[in-house]
Parts: structure tokens; C-alpha cells; sequence
């Protein structure tokens, strides 16, 4: 029997002998060089004190199956012969320890190579999708239809509550409320009617009286057209009458007219009959005008200026039929 065998059966098992023999075969153990000692004793006791104590001398890193089933001695000799397990356990550790040497060695060199090595990084990509950097034409072209086409799958894949696909236009205000775009529209066509009246009311202020007359005669005979026949002949009286009450200044024969109307205008109001000057327009006086020209005198320049033309015009086809 070895003497770990020794040690496991009689000291790593519950041992029901009495503890005289114990304390003697520690003593004999302790004379044949092997001392098992506490970590914890403050210094040795000759005198063997407290060797009855549960917690003695005897301490072991691990549990008994594994010290069974150990094949090596972990025990040591001190002063004593050694054993020959122990230079086998020996060879054995300087083997492992030369093998671990060797590949921390082979490790640290593989490390230093990898550093001395360039690193390589991977190429920044701008906000657009190409790379940054030198790059021909194509590559960046081809960079920027993948980086299109990844957004449109990206699209494509996010579902409608995600990516807001047929939901409807939110506008905001500087302040952040939420627009009511109908209400918008609807108060901007109500504004643009109001503008349009205001703009026509202004162009109907801005005419005379006889152009407002002649506006509301117009439509009276619209809607009155609506009844009269498709034909109308020589003999039709309305028609005739019409033109008979339309005054013409070059009319030879408004002279010999025995049926005359008391003089009014359009608007309703009294004609002025007496002498006036001529004007552009054709427009007379004002029933109450007393017959003093106040204005500047350009009416007269302008149809002494037509004369004169007129009459240059006319001396020169006689000159011309002369010769």
C-alpha cells in the first residue's frame, strides 16, 4: 500500500477508531519527515496541545473522490528521500510548462505580425450613399442607384401607419396647431368672391350714368328676346319705331321730322337744346349750362388741327388733277 492510499483511507474517511491512535500515528507520520500543517497555525506546539480539537492540523485543497481518483502525488518530501512519483509528477509539470511556453511564444509572435501589418479600414460613406474618397464615375453611380434602391425596399417594407402611405397632408402653423385645410379653402374662396365684388363694384363707380343705362337696357333686351320671333321683317313695328327715336348728325332729313320728343337724355333727365361747341365724345351740355366755355381751349385746337389737315389733303388732289 502506497502511502497516499495510506493517508486517503484512514485520514480523508470517517474514521470511527479511537483517538489515541490517531494521535499516534500522526506522531509517526510527523517522524517519518511528512508534516501536514494549518494554514491558519500561528506557530508549531511541541506540547501537543488542542490535538482533540475538530478543526486539527489536517487540511487538504480538495475533496476525497478526487483524491482518489488523482493519479499523481501531490504530496511533498521534506527532509526525507523522495518519493518516485514525485519526480515523475515533476517531468510532467516540466512538460506542460515548456508546452505552455511554447504557445504563449507562438501567440505573442502571430500578435506582432498581425500588428506590424496595415490596418485596413472600412470605407466612410457619405450622407448620399457613395464612398468617400477617389472613385471613377461608375462606381459612384452604381453606389448611388444601390443606396436608391435599399430606400425604396426600405419603403416598400415599413407598413402605411409607419411610412404615412394614403394618409392625409397635416399642416401646421409657426405655433405647431394643426391646419384645417377645408376651413382654409373654404375662407379663401369666400375672400376671392368678396374680392371680385369689390373690384366689379369699383369698375361700375367708375362709370357715367349713360354707360349704366345702356348696361341695364342691354339686359332688358336680352330677357325680352327670349319671347320675340325667330323672324323679324320690314314691317316690324318695334323694330322701325327703334329706329326712328335713333338720332344721327348727318341725318339730312331730322330736320323735316314733324313728330318730335321733348328733349331728354338717357339718364332721364332734360337736354341742353341751345348752340355748343363739338367735343371727341359727342356729349352735350348739361340741360342747366349758361354757354361759357370754361375749359382749355384743346377741343378747339384738336378739330382746327383735322380741318386743316383735311383741307391740305384736298388742295393737294386739286393741284395734282391741275397739271
Amino acid at each position: 500500500m502506497s502511502l497516499a492510499d495510506y493517508l486517503a483511507k484512514n485520514y480523508l474517511t470517517a474514521d470511527s477508531k479511537p483517538e489515541k491512535k490517531a494521535k499516534k500515528r500522526k506522531r509517526k507520520e510527523a517522524s517519518s519527515g511528512l508534516i501536514i500543517a494549518d494554514d491558519d497555525a500561528l506557530g508549531w506546539n511541541p506540547n501537543g496541545a488542542n490535538d482533540e480539537d475538530d478543526d486539527g492540523p489536517m487540511t487538504v485543497g480538495s475533496n476525497s473522490a478526487e483524491f482518489r481518483k488523482s493519479k499523481r502525488n501531490n504530496w511533498q518530501t521534506i527532509n526525507g528521500t523522495p518519493h518516485p512519483s514525485s519526480t515523475s509528477t515533476s517531468t510532467d509539470q516540466a512538460t506542460a510548462d515548456a508546452i505552455i511556453a511554447s504557445a504563449a511564444a507562438e501567440t505573442h509572435a502571430r500578435a506582432l505580425a498581425d500588428e506590424d501589418l496595415p490596418a485596413i479600414s472600412p470605407p466612410t460613406r457619405m450622407e448620399s450613399g457613395a464612398h468617400a474618397g477617389l472613385q471613377t464615375a461608375s462606381q459612384v453611380t452604381q453606389q448611388l442607384a444601390h443606396q436608391r434602391a435599399a430606400e425604396r425596399a426600405r419603403f416598400l417594407q415599413d407598413s402605411a401607419s409607419h411610412s404615412g402611405r394614403g394618409s392625409e397632408t397635416i399642416y401646421r402653423d409657426a405655433s405647431g396647431r394643426i391646419i384645417n385645410v377645408a376651413m382654409k379653402r373654404a375662407e379663401a374662396r369666400k375672400k376671392a368672391d368678396d374680392d371680385a365684388a369689390k373690384a366689379a363694384a369699383a369698375a361700375e363707380a367708375q362709370k357715367g350714368d349713360v354707360q349704366l343705362a345702356a348696361a341695364r337696357k342691354r339686359k332688358e333686351d336680352l330677357a325680352e328676346a327670349k319671347f320675340m320671333p325667330l323672324t323679324r321683317y320690314a314691317d316690324d313695328e318695334e323694330m322701325n319705331e327703334g329706329l326712328r327715336e335713333r338720332e344721327r348728325w348727318d341725318d339730312p332729313a331730322a330736320r323735316f321730322l314733324t313728330k318730335r320728343k321733348a328733349g331728354k337724355s338717357v339718364t332721364g333727365k332734360p337736354l341742353y337744346m341751345g348752340p355748343a361747341g363739338p367735343n371727341r365724345y359727342g356729349i352735350r351740355p348739361g340741360y342747366r349750362w349758361d354757354g361759357v366755355d370754361r375749359g382749355n381751349g384743346f377741343e378747339k385746337e384738336y378739330f382746327g388741327a383735322q380741318n386743316r389737315r383735311r383741307n391740305l389733303k384736298e388742295l393737294d388732289y386739286a393741284w395734282q388733277m391741275d397739271e
